[in-house]
């Protein structure tokens, strides 16, 4: 019989998702077959799975932690926000229509406005995710011996109690024990517990049967008293203190955790090293595409705030302009900033690479088309100009794939380019990705980056994606430079401009990943009574 254990948080960023991942990892080297779930998710860090659904990158790092192909089972409820209160709604992998959380709402009485947002009634998105919850729980109950369970926010927040599906309304469906883990390095965390176990009801509080105390730096004996009168009003025992764990390279969920990467590295001059920066969209999503640069050793990655540009832009040897929940927003608040002048500054007369992935591949062509108003209430925008591209969104769906191509650069064409330069030893070879936007793109004289051979791309009918034209490239597929082949020769191109050392050998970050996961396991499992948690999983 499958055994379920969840662990809940005192607030957002406790730490629930890494000890989730740490738990999958250490019951996975003891031979048994774990997955995670996490029933309703609210992030803008997504992915595709092979199912082509799509699901929240945490539960990606769990999946692998745990040595398993992530599935859509294992996030049955993504919600994205999208601004002014409203999230999409996406149902074991599929968008099914939107929902404001901030306000009650009967389809009887839908305003014209509501039809147009698509916005989902209050009982039925009730109906329809419990069903979904239960139904994702019981497929994984039929492959895996354990399933981890992660909570969302904190369950003390009891105005939401009542048709609950993140806290304990799943705990209460997976008939599951349940861990609170506490931040201490944002302050507070006795009053966090005590007050979380103040507010539950009885039938709630008797799941609880241990705490965490997480992301502690100093002596753990200046704990021990408060430990020992935590233990006395909350009547559980304090599991472990889990130390603050140093250079883990692992994806963040969302925004509210973006790591200030100015922050992770020093070095003597700005020469002696690359400086990538990413243009910090105001409606930002998928920046885990930037993480695999953290793990080079020569590469500072520097976040430029759309606002306050002027100091970190000016040194920099390429621009990434991420992926965006709302592309047309995005460009109009480059332009009232002055940082679309910059960026076509940087391009035209300084000639560094600007790269755009996604939205942010929309944003660096002339125009982005809206007629239909899905992102806006004008019916076009003007781009960046860099690309000579087209955008816009006139698609019935949402395009989710698992994507390959090749390479796809024309060397007649483009012999004395930089892409020449850049991608000529590595033409024709394979690249994967995956795809999560709405917008299609046209080519208008630039050359394509990509020949698709499996996935959508920049429309339904070209089998191409992506377009580059002089110092300027963009594409549809996430995780781009998680091919190392493309990561490796794009640096080594901006390396050789500096007079830097060219590398090569295996992928740093594929490593990076791999060791963070052991090293978060091994502190974890030597930090917490494992005892006691065996009992938990399996004596109950």
């Amino acid at each position: 019989m499958t055994k379920c254990l969840m662990i809940q948080g005192t607030a957002s960023n406790a730490g629930k998702s890494l000890i989730v991942a740490a738990l999958c990892r250490i019951y996975t080297k003891r031979g048994y077959k774990v997955a995670p779930f996490k029933s309703q998710n609210m992030s803008l860090n997504s992915y595709t799975t092979k199912e082509n659904k799509e699901i929240a990158i945490a539960q990606v790092l769990q999946a692998k932690a745990a040595n398993i192909e992530p599935t859509v089972d294992m996030n049955p409820i993504l919600l994205k926000p999208k601004g002014e209160s409203c999230s999409q709604v996406i149902i074991q992998g599929e968008a099914v229509g939107n929902k404001d959380f901030f306000r009650k709402y009967d389809k009887t009485k839908a305003t014209q406005k509501d039809i147009d947002n698509n916005l989902m009634d209050d009982e039925d998105y009730r109906i329809i995710a419990k069903e979904a919850v239960i139904d994702s729980l019981n497929n994984l109950k039929k492959e895996y011996d354990i399933i981890i369970m992660e909570g969302a926010g904190s369950p003390a927040e009891i105005n939401l109690r009542e048709g609950d599906l993140a806290n304990m309304g799943a705990a209460e469906i997976a008939d599951a024990n349940v861990l609170l883990v506490g931040d201490i390095d944002k302050g507070g965390v006795f009053a966090s517990i005590a007050g979380t176990f103040l507010l539950l009801d009885d039938a709630d509080r008797s799941r609880f049967k241990g705490v965490i105390i997480n992301k502690f730096r100093g002596k753990q004996e200046l704990l021990c008293s408060g430990i020992e009168r935590l233990e006395e009003i909350i009547e559980v025992p304090v599991l472990g203190i889990v130390p603050y764990a140093e250079n883990l390279q692992l994806p963040e969920e969302d925004s509210a955790s973006l790591k200030e990467h100015d922050w992770t590295k020093e070095f003597e001059s700005n020469d002696d090293h690359i400086i990538i920066g990413v243009i910090k969209l105001p409606k930002i999503a998928n920046f885990t595409d930037i993480d695999p640069f953290d793990t080079e050793e020569d590469v500072e990655v520097r976040m430029i705030e759309v606002h306050n540009y002027q100091d970190k832009i000016k040194d920099v040897d390429a621009l990434i302009l991420p992926g965006t929940r709302n592309s047309t927003e995005d460009i109009m608040e480059l332009e009232k900033s002055g940082l679309a002048d910059k960026i076509r500054e940087l391009s035209n007369e300084s000639k560094i690479p600007i790269i755009g992935i996604c939205g942010g591949y929309q944003i660096l062509g002339n125009k982005i088309y809206d007629k239909d108003h899905k992102e806006s209430k004008l019916d076009e925008v003007e781009g960046l100009g860099l690309l000579d591209i087209e955008s816009e969104f006139v698609r019935e769906g949402k395009i989710v794939k698992q994507s390959l191509a090749t390479i796809e650069i024309d060397e007649e064409s483009d012999k004395d380019g930089m892409f020449h330069e850049i991608f000529s030893k590595i033409n024709g070879e394979e690249v994967t990705g995956y795809e999560l936007h709405e917008g299609t793109t046209n080519l208008i004289s630039a050359n394509p980056l990509f020949k698709i051979e499996k996935g959508i791309g920049n429309n339904d009918n070209d089998q191409l994606d992506g377009a580059y034209s002089e110092n300027v490239f963009g594409t549809y597929f996430h995780g781009i430079f998680n091919n190392y082949n493309i990561r490796r020769e794009f640096l080594n191109h901006l390396r050789k401009g500096k007079g830097l050392e060219e590398r090569i050998g295996e992928d740093p970050f594929e490593t990076s990943v791999e060791n963070s996961l052991e090293k978060l396991a091994n502190i974890v499992e030597e930090a917490l009574d494992m005892d006691y948690i065996d009992k938990l999983i399996f004596d109950e």
